[in-house]
């Protein structure tokens, strides 16, 4: 165990967690980031990112996160690019352990964002970011007049879809049962889409192509009768599972277990303890509002410091 207790422990990186160690750092909190041992997040897997301001000619999702990262070590953040195993926020200062080594902190911000669910086939790993995607607000528009394929019966798949025919020629939704479970007016939105086409009781066997995605092989569940339907971009929309398991249901979250904020700040169900991005937040989930959010969390996390005379 570790004498040390830390004004500011961050568990996570990506653009919430690396946003939130810039801010923090510049307040002269001297905060100990955990980045996690695949650090940068969601965007390290994202090879073209076009909508984030002040890069006109798109810059990498690696290349992004990689100037977040030597922006918060410019100002003297100290990074370990190992996962937190577990917490305990039942007292301060709060306890972090990694592996077998504890840490400690007056105040703790929680970015360990969010992980898009994949239906477990090696083709989805092999063309990601060829023509796979978890995002269509991030990649619909390299999708341009082209066949593409939304998987998922639920509201996601309802927005997914609608939005990707503002680009694609035509999109197909494939979901296994007979009926979605989005919303009424979701659901009616897309079926009333002229672009769009419903394959139901469908499920995807693999994804096929060369160097990018060129089709899918499909069954039906009712018939078993298998088909092949060429597409050029498949999205993802079966959901996404917050990164919370290692906080052990110590803090409040959703429904759908994402960490509940207070209001429009950052602060969790634990005094002291602050959360920001795709953790606490599965309806916008870009990185300009994870961004926005890690700035909030640090600005608030040296305020309550501050306000507890910790600061």
């Amino acid at each position: 165990m570790s004498d040390t207790v830390e004004k500011l422990i961050i568990i996570g990186s990506g653009p919430a967690g690396y946003t939130a160690a810039i801010y923090s750092s510049r307040a002269l909190l001297q905060p100990l980031m955990f980045e996690g041992e695949e650090s940068g997040g969601q965007l390290m897997i994202t090879t073209e990112v076009e909508n984030y301001p002040g890069f006109p000619e798109g810059v990498t999702g690696p290349e992004l996160m990689e100037h977040f990262r030597k922006q918060a070590e410019r100002f003297g953040t100290r990074m370990q690019r190992q996962n937190v195993s577990r917490v305990d926020l039942s007292a301060r200062p709060f306890k972090v352990w990694v592996g077998d080594k504890l840490y400690q902190s007056k105040a703790l911000i929680i970015a360990t964002g969010a992980s898009a669910k994949y239906l477990g086939l090696p083709s989805e790993k092999q063309f990601a970011n060829k023509g796979v995607s978890a995002c269509a607000t991030c990649d619909g528009a390299f999708f341009r007049n082209m066949d593409v394929a939304v998987i998922g019966g639920g509201d996601t798949a309802m927005e997914e879809a609608t939005f990707l025919t503002r680009f694609a020629k035509k999109v197909y939704i494939i979901h296994r049962r007979d009926s979605f479970r989005a919303s009424k007016i979701m659901a009616e939105k897309a079926l009333k889409n002229p672009k769009i086409e419903v394959l139901w009781n469908t499920v995807v066997d693999e994804i096929v192509g060369d160097k990018f995605v060129t089709g899918v092989k499909l069954t039906n569940t009712t018939t078993k009768a298998k088909s092949d339907l060429a597409v050029q971009g498949v999205f993802l929309a079966i959901g996404h599972q917050p990164n919370t398991k290692f906080l052990n249901g110590q803090l409040e979250t959703d429904e759908l277990g994402y960490l509940v904020t207070k209001g429009k700040s950052s602060y969790t169900s634990v005094e002291g303890v602050f959360a920001c991005g795709d953790v606490q937040d599965h309806h916008y989930r870009q990185a300009i509002t994870a961004a926005g959010s890690g700035c909030m969390s640090a600005i608030d996390a040296e305020r309550w410091l501050e306000s507890t005379g910790q600061g």
